[in-house]
């Protein structure tokens, strides 16, 4: 039994499959598909046409700033913060406002097989619950420690410098480079998924079944430290404003929190609604587990690089990069 689940009865172990002698990960299942370059293909082309397609004003302005102002009844982005209290709703509400992000989207995605079809209703509470709690223990420590940090250095971090230097500032930098890690990070899992790069996650995982769905809530976790989402920074001013770690850390994770509580409904309901019938149907073909798998990270990975990085240099002048008609 591995080190996450000691203590735990039999019955009650974690969600992650047990390891088969093809199995090197819980992402990585060794069931590859025959086609492994098609889906490679196909899910780079759907990256390439949701970064090209995204609407940043449309997610940002018309549903993340409405059900913000809806859920706090005032415009949100407009009135200041009062104080820790109200810093505190404005966290959870400014999480939850952000949440329609199609990374969140992919990195849930690529949870989809673990839904299972546990006869009882407790059995299927405990399905779902473990792997949320794995992707929380792994976001937590990085929400909390870059609101601590903001707490600590203040306004003096490259999030809120606008300085524009051949027109890259502090702030686009430091997004770029979050989520070109991030994004990258994405693609080899979703390469590893499919059979065509070695799992990285492979020696750990020996240890940590659960190691990798701590890695997709690091990585969620790591939205904050690059997304420059408006509310976002209204936060991030007013926890800097306080020079109190402790704030920042908490009202950080608040936020964390809210930005994956719409995806883990959606989980839910899928597990309770659907599960059933889709673990029978992944069963039925288990190369279609690693299909799935790949392909949610292999969209979010190349969404995440090409709009966050090729993207904005192509704004900028210094690549090429094509500019959809309603952005």
């Amino acid at each position: 039994m591995s080190t996450f689940a000691s203590g735990q009865p039999k019955a009650l172990a974690d969600p992650a499959p047990r390891h088969s002698a093809s199995r090197t990960s819980l992402f990585v299942t060794g069931d590859f598909p025959r086609r492994r370059w098609l889906t490679l293909l196909l899910s780079t082309a759907g990256g390439l046409l949701l970064a090209y397609a995204w609407n940043a004003k449309l997610v940002d302005d018309e549903i993340g700033f409405t059900s913000a102002d809806a859920l706090l009844g005032h415009d949100a982005h407009g009135t200041p913060i009062a104080g820790v209290l109200s810093g505190v709703l404005f966290a959870f509400v400014s999480g939850l406002a952000g949440s329609f992000t199609a990374c969140n989207i992919a990195a849930f995605g690529a949870i989809g097989p673990l839904v299972g079809q546990a006869p009882s209703l407790r059995g299927r509470l405990l399905h779902v619950a473990r792997p949320l709690g794995w992707i929380f223990a792994g976001m937590a420590p990085v929400s909390a420690a870059y609101g601590a940090l903001v707490g600590l250095v203040g306004t003096h971090m490259p999030q809120f410098s606008t300085a524009a230097s051949k027109g890259l500032t502090p702030r686009s930098i430091q997004s770029m480079t979050t989520f070109g890690l991030i994004g990258l990070v994405m693609i080899v899992l979703g390469l590893a998924a499919v059979g065509l790069v070695r799992d990285p996650l492979a020696g750990l995982s020996r240890r940590f079944p659960n190691a990798p769905l701590v890695l997709v809530g690091a990585l969620i976790g790591g939205f904050l430290v690059g997304r420059p989402y408006p509310l976002f920074r209204d936060l991030f001013r007013h926890a800097a404003g306080t020079h109190n770690p402790f704030y920042g850390a908490g009202a950080f994770l608040l936020q964390s929190i809210g930005n994956i509580v719409v995806m883990a409904l959606l989980f839910v309901l899928l597990t309770y609604a659907v599960g059933g019938r889709l673990q029978r149907r992944l069963a039925a073909v288990p190369a279609r587990i690693s299909v799935l798998t790949a392909a949610a990270f292999l969209v979010a990975g190349v969404f995440t690089v090409v709009y966050w990085d090729l993207r904005i240099l192509g704004k900028l002048g210094y690549i090429w990069f094509p500019a959809s008609p309603w952005t």
